[in-house]
């Protein structure tokens, strides 16, 4: 490990402290987040990774997290990328995933991933619901296994969204930010058919809106439910006085894209994900 950067299996409550202030300044700095939420949280509870630290005499003015064995995946405070971090951590990972904000012009490595930031401004047409289902708000101890069901079909492929635990959505339901009435449920014939989950970042300077998770079951694809959960999520938003909503989404969705872009949304930037292989 180079004097610049310092390895960290644990961070210890001072750390911790130390961190997030520096992801506090960072966002401020940048107006966006500075890790992605699921880092953020990481650090927050003190859950297992590695941390990179990196200070300036006694100031942190660096810090990274990475993830994974094998393929160890790694994101940088404010999403930047540093050389000399990358060769520390090839040393020790034969395949290196790197999650970049900043441009990717210095990166030689492969863009294994690209995910698009979408922005809408509000309000926007909102599309009915269908008479024959029937939309309400998300039930703690009544929906949880439906809904785990329900969407880990529809992200079956997806390497984040696809895959969650009871323990994944209870962590979630107790988060500060969660709010049931925007978590939305589309029931038909008393199945979960299609859901919206949003969100709104109470702390941030602008006050803006989240289309948090957005998914509809295999068994009801191509009914144009898609657009109804997603314009009435954003009809949550804006009852709840949120004027800006973003989204993430592969570049590569492009059927997501189209329906988004039918709802007003535009690019706001592209983040991506950079592979590097030991030589």
């Amino acid at each position: 490990m180079s004097n610049s950067w310092t390895r960290k299996t644990a961070l210890s409550a001072d750390q911790r402290l130390e961190v997030l202030n520096l992801l506090n300044r960072t966002e401020a700095s940048i107006g966006r987040e500075a890790l992605d939420e699921g880092r953020r949280r990481i650090v927050v509870h003190g859950w297992k990774g590695i941390h990179y630290l990196k200070y300036s005499g006694p100031s942190l003015v660096g810090y990274a997290l990475l993830n994974g064995t094998r393929k160890a995946t790694i994101e940088m405070c404010g999403g930047g990328f540093d050389r000399e971090l990358l060769e520390d951590v090839l040393v020790e990972h034969e395949i290196v995933d790197w999650w970049t904000r900043a441009s990717s012009d210095n990166c030689e490595g492969d863009v294994v991933r690209t995910l698009q930031l979408l922005h809408v401004r509000l309000p926007v047409t909102v599309v009915p619901v269908p008479a024959h289902a029937l939309l309400r708000n998300f039930e703690s101890g009544r929906d949880e296994t439906e809904w785990l069901a329900q969407n880990n079909a529809a992200f079956a492929d997806h390497p984040e969204q696809g895959a969650w635990s009871p323990v994944d959505l209870d962590e979630r339901t107790h988060e500060p930010w969660f709010d049931p009435s925007g978590f939305l449920i589309l029931e038909i014939n008393a199945h979960v058919a299609a859901s919206c989950w949003t969100k709104v970042h109470e702390l941030h300077p602008d006050r803006f809106g989240e289309i948090y998770v957005i998914s509809v079951s295999p068994d009801f694809q191509g009914q144009g439910l898609g657009k109804v959960m997603v314009s009435q999520g954003l009809d949550v938003l804006r009852r709840k006085g949120v004027s800006d909503v973003v989204l993430f989404v592969d570049k590569s969705n492009i059927g997501a894209r189209r329906l988004y872009e039918s709802l007003g949304f535009s690019l706001q930037r592209e983040d991506k994900l950079i592979r590097f292989v030991r030589d």
